[in-house]
């Protein structure tokens, strides 16, 4: 039977252009010029006889047309992609994660070279941002985001609970076990906007210390390196620290605990039918099971 299949680079092009709805990003994507998605994309709507995109000021938008075609192309495409992965006899492919800055650094970061070992065939590409990547337009495969309060209002795992600790170097500890009085009479460093040391000071049944407005407040990042240094406590989130309390450059001086919001990870529902990105999440909530108290031991879906 004959099919009336338009030429496969065309319809990438388009598919890619309409995603992002920028023909810059599909060419980034697809490793090819600006010119050339411009040239598939016209040559498919003459092809098809309608106009697939509508010029703006300041790049393009999808007509009526072109994003009814979109979401029947995006799932083609993407069966042709499973059906190709299905014959591989390991997850493989690229795997994109964008993820919050911190949990990037000092989490994800030093696990990275363990998951190549296990998973060669995969290239998992991490980025780190603060703003959440639209996991439908494909600009992420999985993404983490913080919550502070609730949950998402995407579909999500949860990876973690979030639970806060204050943590030290041991060259300020000098062995000592400090009380939650000396903690909170030492230097103290915080990475939210809300009083979470006063709220660890309820917590542990201390003299709650006056209005933290004036207090030396740094992003996240900065805190932890301070804290490393020697300055300081950081009172964050475990699984960010996991990394130095294992190898010894800090240590948690209390059991007392906040929990002030959640990690979660969010995935595309057409994402996750690719195999090496299921791969990537079921490793992400192994590596993060001892941070939450779910109830379950796989992941969820």
């Amino acid at each position: 039977m004959s099919r009336n299949l338009p030429p496969l680079n065309a319809l990438r092009a388009f598919e890619a252009a309409g995603r992002h709805q920028s023909f810059t990003r599909a060419a980034e994507e697809l490793s090819v010029n600006h010119s050339a998605i411009s040239r598939h994309v016209r040559g498919l709507e003459h092809r098809l006889g309608v106009h697939l995109f509508r010029d703006l000021p300041r790049g393009v938008e999808l007509s009526d047309e072109g994003r009814a075609y979109l979401g029947r192309i995006t799932a083609a495409l993407d069966m042709v992609d499973d059906a190709t992965e299905d014959l591989a006899e390991t997850p493989e492919g690229r795997v994109t994660l964008n993820s919050e800055p911190l949990f990037a650094q000092k989490f994800i970061v030093p696990r990275m070279g363990a998951f190549q070992v296990a998973f060669p065939k995969i290239e998992l590409r991490l980025e780190a941002s603060h703003d959440l990547a639209d996991v439908d337009r494909y600009e992420a495969d999985l993404a983490v985001r913080f919550a502070h309060r609730g949950t998402l209002d995407l579909p999500s795992d949860l990876i973690s609970d979030g639970r806060i600790f204050p943590f030290a170097a041991p060259s300020l500890l000098k062995g000592k076990v400090w009380t939650a009085k000396d903690i909170l009479a030492a230097p103290r460093f915080r990475d939210r906007r809300e009083d979470t040391w006063q709220k660890w000071a309820v917590a542990a049944g201390a003299p709650v210390p006056p209005s933290e407005e004036g207090m030396w407040r740094l992003r996240a990042n900065l805190a932890v390196e301070a804290a490393l240094e020697g300055q300081g406590i950081y009172l964050g989130s475990q699984e960010c620290v996991a990394h130095e309390v294992a190898a010894g450059r800090l240590v948690q001086c209390s059991d007392v605990s906040l929990i002030s919001g959640a990690f979660h990870l969010v995935c595309a529902s057409q994402g996750i039918r690719r195999r090496a990105v299921r791969q990537v999440r079921t490793w992400l909530l192994s590596q993060t099971l001892q941070f939450r108290d779910t109830g379950e031991d796989q992941p969820n879906g």
